[in-house]
């Protein structure tokens, strides 16, 4: 359900004329999402490199379609926000470093790092859904990571955040395919 959910969102934003970048970067989190529905280190391998492409698809769209990264100095309120990003990233890092094993380290890290220039960049658009949705998208990595990697395996915490990292994400893919695209 949820691959299909968002590839759909790639063929809506295609039949309305949506930049291809957005295309790429919503067919390639449904990708991601098909590797991530499959169980073992090697599919969730899978999952994040087709997710990291997403972000890169991302990331590239916004410096494509965006106001670029004097945006940030010229609103405070950009720039506060991406501070916040930029150390929220950290935080993660930190808190995953000690979690995952050595092998995991790497990818993990240059995960962060991309999603989040995907949110500082989104960040320069004047699209204000575009920019809720790329946070509710790192919303829910953070929620996945977390639920993932640093609750107990027991954690009752299990059951909701496995809801609340889908409706954050699909909701979030939503608001940047509709904050790009035009009807």
């Amino acid at each position: 359900m949820k691959t299909l959910a968002v590839a759909l969102l790639a063929v809506l934003a295609g039949m309305q004329g949506g930049h291809w970048l957005l295309v790429l970067a919503l067919a390639l989190s449904a990708a991601g999402d098909l590797f991530l529905s499959r169980s073992g280190e090697r599919a969730f391998l899978a999952g994040l490199a087709s997710f990291l492409a997403a972000h890169i698809a991302y990331v590239a769209l916004f410096a494509n379609v965006g106001g670029g990264l004097g945006v940030l100095a010229a609103a405070p309120w950009r720039g506060a926000l991406a501070a916040v990003l930029a150390v929220y990233g950290l935080v993660m890092l930190a808190l995953l470093w000690r979690r995952i094993g050595p092998e995991l380290r790497m990818p993990v890290a240059v995960y962060i790092v991309t999603i989040l220039a995907m949110g500082i960049s989104a960040l320069t658009l004047d699209a204000p859904l575009v920019i809720i949705g790329a946070l509710l998208f790192m919303t829910s990595d953070t929620l996945l990571a977390t639920e993932k990697f640093l609750l107990p395996a027991i954690s009752r915490q299990r059951d909701w955040m496995r809801y609340a990292v889908w409706g954050t994400y699909y909701v979030g893919q939503l608001a940047i395919t509709l904050g790009l695209i035009r009807f």
